[in-house]
């Protein structure tokens, strides 16, 4: 029979090609350290690989690996050895057009929201990263992380809530520095 209606399995090859690069934005954004990025982006890939069956082709790719980069970012950050501070500041890439000024402000502006973000869980962040980064869709978020679309939305207020309290808070300390 060569009419089969079930559809073919993705090819795992092209998978990483056309995704490798949000898989390692979204552990970036969830709060993996840049030394920690490769690793974890072919972990995910791997787990990707083995339940590559379970994939179902009428859905969209993106959350679906959200959900396994979510994780494997969670798994990681509950290792006390993550729990690190590390000192300095990460080296943003700055357009030389653009005054000096303004690229320290965005630099700092953006550190600011690292060290916020930081500060949330990641179940928080990663509700708060899909949703206003991604911009996906509540009830999507819901389905892809396996929680309730009541409990999504309210992640996704308190996510909002922590965010903005913690960057008040550490927006004091540094006009008080």
């Amino acid at each position: 029979m060569s009419g089969s209606s079930s559809p073919r399995r993705p090819d795992m090859g092209v998978i990483f090609d056309e995704h490798f690069d949000y898989v390692w934005n979204v552990l970036r954004r969830l709060g993996v350290r840049d030394d920690d990025l490769e690793d974890l982006s072919h972990e995910v890939f791997l787990k990707v690989h083995a339940r590559l069956d379970d994939y179902d082709a009428t859905r969209p790719m993106r959350p679906w690996l959200f959900g396994f980069a979510y994780r494997v970012a969670a798994d990681h950050r509950r290792l006390a050895r993550h729990r690190l501070e590390v000192l300095g500041s990460p080296v943003e890439a700055v357009d030389p057009m653009r005054p000096a000024d303004e690229r320290i402000e965005t630099v700092e502006d953006l550190a600011l929201l690292d060290a916020a973000l930081d500060k949330m869980d990641v179940e928080r962040r990663a509700i708060l990263v899909l949703h206003d980064v991604e911009e996906l869709p509540v009830p999507t978020i819901a389905k892809e992380l396996g929680i309730p679309v009541n409990t999504a939305y309210s992640r996704l207020r308190m996510a909002r809530e922590q965010l903005t309290a913690t960057l008040t808070r550490l927006q004091r300390r540094r006009g008080a520095a």
